[in-house]
C-alpha cells in the first residue's frame, strides 16, 4: 500500500514526495516540537497551489486525510492515515503599500513578511517568533505584540487561496464564501488546504522596545510594576512579564547561563521618549541586570523574547486569566517559584481592541479575558518530560480558581480539543461547516473541531 501510494504521489505532483523508510523522510515528517511523534503516510513537499490540488484529490479517491505544515510549528500526534503536505516552498510575497495589503504564499514566515513591510513603514501582526509561518498562526487566531492596537491577527485577513475538500482551487472572500471565510479566520486549518492569504498591513513607522531582566528574587516587585504599568497602558503599547530558568548550556552567553531570572519585554508603537515614559515604574525596580529596550525596526519585533529559532521538543500550557489583582499575581508568583524544570512561565497582557468584537471578525472572535499564561518546558529525556508535565499540571492547578478554561486556539497543547478554544455557538457552527464542506474528512487540523 505504501509503495503505491508513494508511485501515485510522485505521477501526481512535481514535489519531492517521501515515505516510510526513504533517506529524508523520518527528518522531513518531525514538527517543530520534537516532542510530538507524527507518524504519516507520506510526506510531500508541495511546489505550488497545482501540486497542493493534486494532493487534495489523491488523498480523497484514496481514503486519506491531509494535514498542512510549512515548518511544523504546528504538531498532532493524530495523523496517522495522512499525507503531510509542506508549504514552505510556497514563498512569494507581495507588498501594495498603497493599500495597505500583502499576499503571502503559505510557506511565508513572520520575518520575511514584516521585511517586506517594513520598507514601506507597514507591519501585520506578529506574534513573539520571527519563524512561525504567517499562515498557519494566522489560520489560529494570531495573538500579536500590536494586538492591543489592532486586534487578532486573523480577523486581518482579506482574502485566501484555498484547495477545498473536492481538490478545487477557491479564492475565499467574505462576498464569495461567507461561511468558509468565517471558519477560516481563528478555527485553523480544518476546512481547506490555505495556499496564500491577503491581509491588511498597518502603520508602524516607528516602534520601540525590548526586554529588561532582574534577578529572580525580584520577582514581586517586577510583578507589582508590571500590574501597575498595564492598568494604565495605552492600547499602542505592549507588556509581557516572564520569570525565565536559562539552562546551564554552552549555547547560553555566559551571564546568563544557569541563571534564573524575571523578565518584562515590551514593543511600543510609537516614540521612544513616550515609550520610556509609559514604562517608568518598571525603571524604578532596583537590582536590573539588563536592559535591550531600543528604537527598534518593525522586522525586529521577532528579536525581543529571544525564543529559539531550530527545533526543541518541549511541553507547554495555555490559560486565559481572569484578572491580576494581589491574590492571582501572588498564587502565581508561589506556585512557579524557582522555574525549573521550566524554561518560561509568562503573562501577556491583553485588553484593547483585542477585548472587543471585531466587526465581521472570523471564528476566533475576541478575547474578553485581561491577561494569558504560558508555560514552557523542555523535555530532552523521558524524565524530564515527566517533571515538566507534573509542573505545568501543578502550576495550572494552583492557578485554576483565576482561570476561565478558555484558551487561544494557537495555544492549545497537542493533546487539547478544539472546543477548548471556542464558545458553544462558535464551535457548533465550525462543525456544521466542517460536515458540509469536508465530509469525507479529507482535512486534518491539529485541533480537529470534530475532535
Amino acid at each position: 500500500m505504501t509503495a503505491t501510494i508513494g508511485a501515485d504521489l510522485r505521477r501526481t505532483v512535481r514535489g519531492q514526495v517521501l515515505l516510510p523508510g526513504d533517506e529524508a523522510f523520518e527528518t522531513a515528517r518531525l514538527p517543530w516540537n520534537r516532542a510530538v511523534d507524527q507518524r504519516v503516510r507520506a510526506v510531500v513537499e508541495i511546489e505550488d497551489a497545482a501540486d497542493a490540488a493534486a494532493v487534495v484529490r489523491y488523498a480523497k479517491l484514496a481514503g486519506l486525510g491531509v494535514a498542512a505544515q510549512p515548518s511544523g510549528h504546528g504538531a498532532s500526534p493524530h495523523l496517522d492515515g495522512t499525507i503531510l503536505v509542506r508549504t514552505r516552498r510556497l514563498r512569494g510575497t507581495d507588498v501594495q503599500a498603497g493599500e495597505r495589503v500583502a499576499r503571502v504564499e503559505a510557506g511565508v514566515r513572520w520575518e520575511e513578511l514584516l521585511v517586506a513591510a517594513g520598507k514601506h513603514g507597514l507591519t501585520g501582526l506578529p506574534g513573539s517568533s520571527p519563524v512561525v509561518s504567517v499562515t498557519g498562526y494566522t489560520l489560529g487566531g494570531g495573538v500579536s505584540w500590536f494586538g492591543r492596537r489592532y486586534g487578532l491577527a486573523a480577523n486581518d485577513v482579506r482574502a485566501l487561496e484555498v484547495i477545498d475538500a473536492d481538490g478545487v482551487t477557491l479564492r475565499v472572500t467574505a462576498e464569495a464564501d461567507p461561511d468558509l471565510f468565517w471558519a477560516l479566520r481563528g478555527g485553523g486549518g480544518d476546512f481547506a488546504l490555505v495556499t496564500a492569504l491577503e491581509l491588511d498591513l498597518h502603520p508602524a513607522p516607528l516602534l520601540y522596545g525590548g526586554r529588561m531582566l532582574w534577578p529572580v528574587d525580584r520577582a514581586a516587585e517586577v510583578m507589582d510594576a508590571f500590574r501597575e504599568v498595564t492598568a494604565a497602558a495605552p492600547e499602542e503599547l505592549a507588556v509581557w512579564f516572564t520569570m525565565l530558568g536559562f539552562p546551564p548550556l554552552p549555547e547560553v552567553p555566559e551571564p546568563l547561563r544557569g541563571l534564573t531570572a524575571v523578565a518584562v519585554d515590551t514593543a511600543f508603537l510609537g516614540v521612544e521618549e513616550e515609550g520610556r515614559a509609559l514604562l517608568r515604574r518598571l525603571e524604578a525596580v532596583p537590582g536590573v541586570i539588563g536592559d535591550t529596550r531600543a528604537a527598534l525596526p518593525p522586522e525586529a519585533v521577532g528579536d525581543i523574547c529571544a525564543e529559539p529559532t531550530e527545533p526543541l521538543p518541549a511541553l507547554s500550557r495555555g490559560e486565559l486569566l481572569t484578572g491580576l489583582d494581589d491574590a492571582v499575581a501572588g498564587d502565581l508568583i508561589a506556585a512557579v517559584g524557582d522555574v525549573a524544570p521550566l524554561v518560561s512561565v509568562q503573562v501577556r497582557h491583553l485588553g484593547g481592541a483585542l477585548s472587543r468584537p471585531a466587526e465581521s471578525g472570523g471564528a476566533c472572535g475576541h478575547i474578553a479575558e485581561p491577561y494569558l499564561l504560558g508555560m514552557v518546558g523542555p523535555i530532552p529525556t523521558p524524565e524530564s518530560a515527566r517533571a515538566v508535565a507534573a509542573r505545568l499540571t501543578e502550576i495550572g492547578r494552583a492557578m485554576t480558581p483565576h482561570t476561565t478554561g478558555r484558551k487561544p486556539f494557537t495555544f492549545l497543547d497537542e493533546e487539547e480539543q478544539a472546543a477548548s478554544a471556542f464558545p458553544a455557538e462558535v464551535l457548533a457552527r465550525l462543525r456544521d461547516i466542517k460536515r458540509r464542506r469536508d465530509p469525507a474528512g479529507v482535512f486534518r487540523s491539529n485541533h480537529p473541531v470534530l475532535g
